[in-house]
């Protein structure tokens, strides 16, 4: 029975009971109590069918269910004559399975998106060279395939006669494409991220990678251990102590009307109302975050993680191809090496080519159209801006034969230690420069896990395939205690089976290669704000917001409805407890045990329903005004920060540069910092800082911050007032070392500020 037909049955089932109950109201106010006993004798009935079923179900998976008490109650009552009460019983039975239903229903993990992924059809090339598009299952070993630009490879091969541009994050969690020569092997699932090529087929589609994968998805949920219910686990105890009391009054008194009494007001609607409505009012709460989680017992398991594993590539970084740096070898600036490399790249499909036009767009630089365009296979791309040609790839392809200039030996070794990308830039047919692309941190990552181990993560580790110095590096960043790299979807499976040894474990990821691993972790979640994946499927936990800090959050509210549920409980079975005491001395009868019952059920539920507020938040978050102004500086900081670069450029020149071009480089990185930067930093002192310091609390929450400011200022005015004092045939040999020492500095600190305000400020905008 699928989870909607479950919840029909539930509504019409309370329909059933509340409608019954209604009648034999009205019976009664009609002068008919004999009609009245009959109609609630049946809804009793109604109560006790299902309720059987219940009961074996649980006893089935050797497990005590709350149901026993409720379906002996209702028993009882019908012997004793008390149908009122049995009735009443049936409604709250029927209340609590609609909420459960609604509550605590795993949502089911199929792998309809896993399949959708997968083509349907392929296109093979026949003897006589001609293109046909077969079902994917008719592709055998051998076949030659034609894999066209953005297209899924669909099975497992051989790259035949040019060399194929693959994105293979969804596999490997690498966010840059990756280059694969002739008879190099290749993977399903990955994405073509260049050229058409041809695929020399090695595997059927049932044997591929990308199978593979779907099965140890399915492998992993199969073996993930089953979650029990906290009212299950109240009832183990509270089950015998019920029966025993009953009992008890029975035998003493010799009365069943008292061991009926018990067992009505130890009906445990506490354990069958309010768990679930504090479990329901934590998802709802959970749901306006972003954070939708897939039912009740996953929002329990939530709250009970300690040991966090995280993928790296679009989980703690953006997942996506970013200009990081560009660097110039000749007479034309940062902007204009970009602007041309931009404007050609438009009419390229390759992946980098969109990062290199977003990142001119940023800058606000005006794109010019190609013409005579040509892309180079495994090369680059080249073609006419306005009446310059232009060629953008591959530094083996750009730069000529010889021994490598100064300046290409300074950004092979920056992009080799930060894990990046290189493109080199021809203009005119001379190298002019490079742009450095890398997968740049997400702001808020070191925050969150920061918060998530205040929340109680006493463990966090990355887990990921991308190679193992880029993952150490992140790593360090953020503060985790593992590192696990270069680990394919199987292994991802045994860091979480290994994981599951220190705790309740929470996997977080965003590929489909971290679909098994969400499966098998106690709980699973997924980044999904940037369209259905795979883990999305396979997860507990879904976030709708493409933000890690909301997981931090979504934990925080899944304990707090948690424990207001346990409160409920506790506090509920304690007053069902003293009721059942005086029950037992015989001073409540059934129907006012019944009514009883009902009170202390409606003081629970109001309880339950605290965990719809927000509580206090785990998320400090800007109002709207200081959101609006964090992104106003966000996007100012998106404008400045290529600048910045160029005050380690021109000191790196100092020294090196004619004497003349030297000052004048110094002059107009001067002018950009006195006349951009330090207005920029003193419209955030001014405006950002007090909308920040409001929202984080306490005494000058935001006063280093401001102090760093003041030290950016002093050091500005340094160098102008060093600038100024320069003699007129050119600065000496110790006014350049000052001039490199000022702009070094500034340099570091002005990095490490946009960082700490990135991370600390400017994340926390709504």
């Amino acid at each position: 029975m699928t989870e909607p037909q479950r919840g029909g049955l539930a509504t019409a089932f309370l329909g059933g009971a509340v409608g019954g109950l209604a009648l034999g109201g009205a019976m009664v106010v009609a002068g008919r109590p004999g009609g009245a006993a009959v109609v609630w004798a049946a809804v009793t009935v109604l109560g006790i069918v299902p309720g059987v079923v219940w009961v074996v179900e649980a006893a089935r998976q050797r497990r005590v269910g709350v149901d026993l008490i409720a379906v002996l109650a209702q028993v009882g009552t019908l012997a004793v004559g008390e149908e009122l009460a049995g009735a009443v019983i049936t409604v709250m039975l029927a209340s609590g399975r609609l909420l459960e239903a609604r509550a605590s229903a795993r949502a089911e993990r199929d792998l309809h998106l896993l399949v959708d992924r997968a083509p349907r059809t392929v296109h093979r090339y026949e003897p006589d060279g001609s293109l046909a598009e077969p079902r994917l299952d008719e592709v055998r070993p051998g076949d030659r395939l034609l894999v066209r630009p953005g297209e899924v490879l669909p099975v497992d091969g051989l790259v035949e006669a040019v060399v194929a541009v693959l994105d293979e994050s969804a596999l490997t969690g690498e966010p840059l494409p990756v280059e694969h020569g002739p008879d190099e092997a290749v993977r399903s699932g990955t994405v073509n991220a260049g050229g058409a090529f041809d695929l020399r087929a090695t595997t059927t589609a049932a044997e591929s990678t990308y199978a593979g994968v779907v099965s140890l998805v399915e492998q992993a949920r199969a073996s993930s251990a089953p979650f029990v219910r906290m009212a299950d686990r109240f009832a183990g105890w509270f089950l015998p102590a019920s029966l025993a009391l009953a009992g008890a009054a029975w035998a003493v008194t010799r009365d069943p009307v008292r061991a009926v009494a018990v067992l009505v007001v130890a009906t445990p609607c506490p354990l069958i109302l309010a768990a679930p409505v504090a479990i329901v009012a934590g998802l709802s709460r959970a749901s306006r975050l972003g954070v939708i989680v897939k039912g009740g017992g996953a929002l329990e398991r939530l709250a009970q993680g300690t040991v966090l594993l995280l993928d790296k590539t679009g989980t703690l970084t953006e997942g996506r191809p970013t200009v990081a740096e560009v660097v110039t070898a000749g007479p034309l600036d940062t902007d204009e090496v970009l602007r041309l490399a931009a404007s050609l790249e438009q009419v390229s499909p390759h992946v980098l080519a969109a990062a290199v036009v977003q990142a001119a767009r940023r800058r606000g630089l005006e794109l010019d159209l190609p013409t005579a365009t040509e892309e180079i296979p495994a090369h680059g791309v080249r073609g006419l801006v306005g009446d310059r040609p232009v060629a953008v790839g591959k530094g083996s392809w750009i730069l000529p034969d010889g021994p490598p200039a100064r300046w290409v030996r300074a950004v092979h070794r920056r992009a080799d230690l930060d894990g990046a990308l290189t493109m080199f830039v021809a203009i005119d047919g001379e190298p002019a420069g490079a742009v450095v692309l890398d997968d740049p941190l997400r702001a808020d990552a070191p925050r969150t896990i920061r918060a998530l181990r205040a929340s109680g993560i006493r463990r966090v580790e990355m887990v990921t395939g991308d190679r193992a110095d880029v993952a150490e590096s992140v790593g360090a960043v953020i503060g985790v205690d593992v590192v696990l790299a270069e680990r394919t979807p199987a292994e991802k499976v045994e860091a979480v089976a290994e994981a599951n040894r220190h705790g309740a474990t929470i996997m977080v990821g965003d590929g489909i290669n971290d679909a098994p691993a969400l499966a098998l972790a106690d709980v699973g979640v997924a980044i999904g704000a940037r369209g259905a994946t795979a883990s999305s499927e396979a997860a507990d936990v879904v976030l709708t917001v493409d933000r890690l800090d909301h997981l931090a959050e979504g934990i925080h509210v899944a304990r707090r409805a948690v424990a207001i549920a346990r409160q409920s409980v506790v506090v509920g079975m304690g007053l069902s407890a003293a009721a059942m005491v005086v029950a037992a001395v015989g001073l409540l009868p059934p129907v006012a045990g019944a009514v009883l019952q009902e009170v202390i059920d409606v003081a629970v539920i109001l309880n339950a329903l605290r965990a719809l507020g927000s509580g206090p938040r785990a998320r400090v978050a800007l109002d709207e005004p200081g959101s609006a102004l964090a992104r106003r500086f966000s996007a100012e900081h998106q404008v400045l920060r290529p600048d910045l670069d160029q005050l380690r450029v021109v000191a790196d020149a100092l020294g090196a540069a004619e004497p003349a071009a030297a000052v004048a480089d110094v002059r107009r990185v001067h002018h950009f910092l006195a006349e951009e930067l330090l207005p920029h930093e003193e419209a955030e002192d001014r405006a950002l800082y007090p909308a920040v310091a409001s929202a984080l609390g306490g005494t000058d929450p935001t006063g280093a911050m401001s102090r760093t400011h003041v030290e950016i200022g002093h050091h500005v005015r340094r160098l102008g007032r060093l600038i100024d004092q320069l003699p007129a045939e050119g600065p000496d040999e110790d006014d350049i070392v000052e001039m490199r020492r000022i702009l070094y500095g500034l340099h570091a600190i002005l990095r490490l500020h946009f960082a700490q305000e990135e991370e600390g400020y400017l994340s926390l905008a709504e």
